[in-house]
């Protein structure tokens, strides 16, 4: 008889975690608190990008930060607040800000980001799914000289590490995108990188699921678990209680809370992003991420989605003004000819995207539990990483040699 499991957390991680472990026969159960077609799964930029290879805790990126945060406007906003969880979080993070942690941090990036692309290629293939994908690369558009020698020396470490990267001068971006006018001094362009529109996917993988014996149970809210001797035996819902052999834990930005049941502290902190849609022609035809303002520019299956920022102030969802006006500003500032209008600002949506210490997500089992699987806090990565994660877990509850060395993503790992 097969095992019986339980993800906690029905995202993009959630979903690929579930695809991967009902492929070795197992019975699988998702639950989850939504209804499962809303937050950072629905709301990101669909990118697979390898080239995102310099974690968020890099040198520099703290004293930005407290230059930040006194404007709410900023790409990067941490709201301060006298929280034993976000202190420690601030400290493991700022303890990360520095070029050995990089070094270290790079190739355990790249290895599950260029998995993972494989890994979408191979899902779309076999289980003959449609959503839109392409494989277009990625720009990095910048306004400044100082921007775009700082993306320079990233697409030079990018080659080192053997992605396809390089520099483009304005008339190479005007050939790139000629159906609209773009004010930059130049920019670094990825082929190595990929795109899709998330909802797709996640509909997709979702009707899968459900037709391949997955059982779901949304607007479910995992209030306690069942625990004894380092075993979970159940776990209790707002609405009853479902036992299994084996349980997943991704419940993104929601997933530290119950992780201390278990008295294991993750540090974990929720980072809201945010997206504009608009539907209207834009002509911009290759995926680009604004350089000096962090927005990223998508065209997708009917529509070009703006998404960005990163703003750490606890789990809410509400809508920063400010916020979305910094994106509609930015868009304006780099595509002169595109204005997000009032229609567009108010249809945004936020998600919380689960944001570790270290720009490393935490994937594997803890001390703390022996029938527990970790996997969050993949931050802006989660959609590069979500199937080789999902593929990860599979092998670790089925004691498989894992694809990747995961040490680097241990859950018990020190700041």
């Amino acid at each position: 008889m097969s095992k019986k499991i339980i993800v906690i957390g029905g995202g993009i991680i959630g979903l690929c975690s579930a695809y991967y472990l009902q492929k070795e026969g197992y019975q699988v159960t998702v639950v989850d608190q939504s209804n499962l077609d809303s937050g950072a799964s629905y709301v990101n930029a669909g990118y697979l990008s390898p080239s995102h290879i310099i974690p968020l805790s890099a040198p520099g990126v703290m004293k930005k930060g407290i230059k930040w945060m006194f404007n709410s406007s900023s790409p990067l906003y941490i709201k301060p607040r006298l929280e034993p969880d976000f202190l420690k979080w601030v400290w493991a993070f700022n303890k990360s800000c520095n070029s050995k942690h990089v070094n270290k941090a790079i190739p355990a990036i790249k290895s599950i980001a260029l998995l993972s692309q494989d890994l979408y290629d191979d899902i779309k293939r076999d289980e003959n799914f449609t959503f839109h994908y392409e494989k277009k690369g990625l720009l990095m558009l910048c306004q400044t000289e100082k921007a775009l020698e700082e993306e320079i020396k990233t697409a030079n470490l990018a080659r080192q590490e053997g992605l396809d990267a390089k520099v483009m001068t304005l008339e190479d971006i005007k050939v790139m995108e000629p159906n609209t006018a773009i004010s930059v001094k130049g920019a670094t362009y990825y082929s190595c990188d990929s795109h899709t529109t998330p909802h797709e996917f996640m509909e997709e993988m979702k009707s899968y699921l459900k037709a391949n014996g997955v059982q779901f149970f949304k607007n479910e809210r995992v209030e306690d678990l069942e625990i004894s001797n380092r075993h979970i035996s159940a776990i209790k819902t707002n609405k009853q209680v479902l036992k299994a052999d084996e349980f997943i834990l991704a419940a993104g930005s929601w997933s530290h809370i119950l992780s201390k049941k278990l008295g294991l502290k993750l540090l974990l902190q929720a980072g809201k992003g945010y997206r504009i849609n608009t539907s209207r022609s834009t002509g911009i035809m290759i995926p680009s991420i604004l350089a000096e303002s962090k927005v990223a520019v998508t065209p997708m299956n009917g529509f070009t989605r703006f998404a960005g920022t990163m703003e750490i102030a606890g789990i809410n969802h509400g809508i920063n003004k400010v916020r979305v006006e910094a994106i509609a500003g930015a868009v304006s500032k780099y595509y002169p000819e595109i204005a997000i209008n009032s229609e567009e600002k108010n249809n945004v949506s936020s998600g919380l995207r689960p944001v570790s210490p270290d720009g490393l997500p935490y994937i594997g089992k803890s001390s703390k539990c022996d029938n527990l699987t970790i996997a969050t806090g993949h931050a802006m990565m989660g959609w590069s990483m979500a199937t080789a994660t999902g593929k990860l877990v599979s092998e670790v509850i089925s004691n498989k040699t894992p694809s990747l060395e995961i040490n680097a993503y241990h859950p018990d790992r020190r700041f």
